[in-house]
């Protein structure tokens, strides 16, 4: 029996379905599998060539497949799939999930897991607004946070960026004139009044706040997490609702960065036939719509996003969110953006605690940002 190792990250999304999968599998007599895990934070703090070094698939997320390309830790699907396969997968996947992973004229990870900057709030506490305007007001009233640890900083103002715009990363800034600075002053107005106890949580720590206290209500811009709106009792306090992210009140574009994971197979990777069918299994309809739903997964199928049962078992988070999937915009996936994402949110952050001006903060990220980006970026 073929024995190959993964590394995913350590939450219940992340690793329940690929594990109960694996161990399907190996029942089977197919296939051994073995999945460890990492925090999410560990994928930003060690180089991508080193983790692929270590194990033969890798759960990773699209902005990492520049230098995963440049270190050639990665063999393109190319090489393993059809090209039949390759459409179908593409055909069946919500918004960029699977287009996300294309770069430099090939695909390098398949989509297992969808996910984007949605709203999540407390029902019972306050009613999601649709508008960044509704927003501050909200703000003022209920407890809201925004979120602001690791790399969500700066995704954060390029969402809202987007919604004052529509575009972003153009002609070689970030920013169109005035639009980064308002949509600053956006976050400026929400950060001033919100509770400190979110500004060193990552997004799973938001959200399992929001679930066990009072102390948040509101988070406008937060990837989504299916597992905090299911329907069943085993929440500690409280069922979170997930709703579309916000649009301004101008141009009415959903600004959402595009998250997710997508598994890519390490060149030490010894590709069976019997790995590919065990992975076009992860991608095909039994998995997607059935399976992976029901090990805490969050599907990249958009079949799966619009079931009744899927929706009905989990709060209608697919449902509540799928437009903002649909429209998430794709980070850049260059050798040197992760470095460069890690250094935008902490000139964010400071920014926000007043250690420079709106338009000093922009001034940074666009220097930081040339300073970072090729003058050609692959695609």
């Amino acid at each position: 029996m073929t024995s190959l190792s993964g590394l995913t990250w350590d939450h219940p999304r992340g690793f329940n379905a690929l594990d109960a999968a694996a161990r399907l599998e190996k029942s089977r007599g197919g296939i051994e599998i073995q999945w460890s895990r990492q925090p999410l934070e560990g994928f930003e703090e060690h180089p991508i060539e080193e983790l692929c070094a270590g194990y033969d698939l890798v759960v990773l997320d699209h902005p990492h497949i520049g230098e995963a390309v440049k270190s050639r830790s990665l063999v393109p699907l190319e090489d393993v799939l059809t090209n039949e396969q390759i459409a179908d997968i593409s055909r069946r996947t919500i918004g960029a999930c699977f287009d996300s992973y294309r770069y430099a004229g090939k695909h390098w990870a398949l989509p297992l897991d969808a996910a984007a900057q949605v709203m999540a709030n407390r029902p019972d506490a306050v009613e999601p607004p649709e508008t960044w305007d509704g927003i501050v007001t909200a703000a003022a009233k209920a407890p809201t946070v925004l979120s602001l640890a690791g790399p969500h900083a700066a995704l954060t103002l390029f969402s809202i960026a987007l919604t004052l715009s529509g575009r972003l990363a153009v002609d070689g800034r970030l920013f169109q004139a005035g639009v980064g600075e308002a949509a600053l002053e956006i976050m400026q107005q929400i950060h001033d009044r919100a509770p400190a106890v979110a500004r060193s949580l990552n997004p799973i720590g938001i959200l399992q706040t929001m679930a066990e206290t009072d102390e948040i209500a509101l988070c406008p811009l937060i990837f989504g997490y299916v597992n905090y709106a299911s329907s069943d009792i085993r929440l500690p306090a409280h069922r979170l609702a997930f709703a579309d992210a916000p649009v301004s009140k101008g141009l009415g574009r959903r600004g959402s960065i595009l998250g997710g994971t997508g598994i890519g197979l390490t060149k030490r990777c010894n590709v069976t036939p019997e790995l590919v069918r065990h992975l076009i299994w992860l991608m095909g309809n039994d998995a997607q719509m059935r399976f992976i739903p029901e090990h805490d997964g969050q599907p990249s199928a958009r079949d799966a996003w619009r079931d009744k049962n899927v929706n009905q078992a989990w709060g209608e988070f697919y449902r509540s969110t799928e437009d903002t999937l649909e429209h998430a915009h794709v980070r850049p996936r260059y050798a040197g953006y992760i470095a460069f994402q890690k250094r935008a949110s902490q000139i964010v952050r400071d920014g926000l605690e007043g250690s420079r001006s709106h338009a000093a903060t922009i001034a940074a990220l666009e220097q930081a940002y040339t300073s970072s980006a090729p003058m050609t970026q692959e695609r």
